[in-house]
């Protein structure tokens, strides 16, 4: 009996620590990387930033004004995106939340970009927009998936962290959007802007190949994505 015991508390045991492995992970990333140095007195930043001293923590460490400005539209897309991060937002460091106010001229567009470490939630405060997202891993003979709504004011559209989504405003007004992220520093990759503007540029043979494109085409687009950038 003590022996069957014991063997059930040592079976209990290993089943436990088996699930605890199997549901230990790493934390999700707040930085593009965090390459190793075996230097013990190099710097460690975990999620990118130090933490203050409490005691010299003030109301204003949690607080910004502003968003009840509207950014500027006047540029090629038409749009403006006012982002409040960790890095505007000091007292937003490891709670994992973010957020941001997009604003649309008539027909601006907010481009095709992703969130690497955030998903978003948008909703709509004023105007008309077109908004969707790609899906990833088609299967075999199949083309990602695009998802779309429009959206009015009071709708809300989630974008699931990493896919690439955008918002069109179809609207007769400018619009106004608010998005909340789930990360403190989400990133952002514009794709027409990394593809293309990239530092130092991506060699126009893998980019031609890649769109199936001639080569005039992606010096050109690289000329303009430079320019615009620099």
């Amino acid at each position: 009996m003590a022996l069957a015991l014991k063997f059930l508390v040592i079976t209990i045991a290993i089943l436990a620590l088996a699930s605890s492995l199997s549901t230990a992970s790493d934390p999700s990333p707040l930085q593009d990387f965090c390459v190793a140095v075996n230097d013990s007195k190099a710097t460690v930043f975990v999620n990118g930033k130090i933490c203050k001293d409490p005691k010299l923590v003030t109301a204003d460490d949690f607080f910004r004004p502003g968003l009840n400005k509207p950014g500027n539209t006047s540029n090629q897309l038409g749009s403006a995106v006012t982002a409040v991060n960790v890095n505007n937002l000091p007292g937003l460091n490891t709670l994992g939340i973010s957020l941001a106010r997009i604003d649309f001229a008539r027909r601006g567009l907010n481009p095709p970009h992703t969130h690497p470490r955030g998903t978003e939630v948008l909703v709509v405060l004023k105007g008309r927009l077109y908004v969707g997202f790609v899906l990833s891993n088609p299967g075999p003979n199949m083309k990602n998936k695009l998802l779309t709504k429009i959206l009015n004011p009071g709708d809300v559209f989630v974008f699931p962290q990493g896919l690439i989504h955008f918002q069109l405003n179809v609207g007769k007004t400018n619009a106004i959007a608010f998005a909340g992220l789930s990360s403190q520093n989400p990133g952002v990759i514009t794709i027409a802007n990394a593809v293309f503007g990239s530092d130092p540029p991506i060699n126009d043979d893998v980019l031609s190949k890649a769109f199936q494109v001639d080569k005039k085409i992606v010096d050109h687009l690289q000329e303009q994505f430079w320019w615009d950038n620099n």
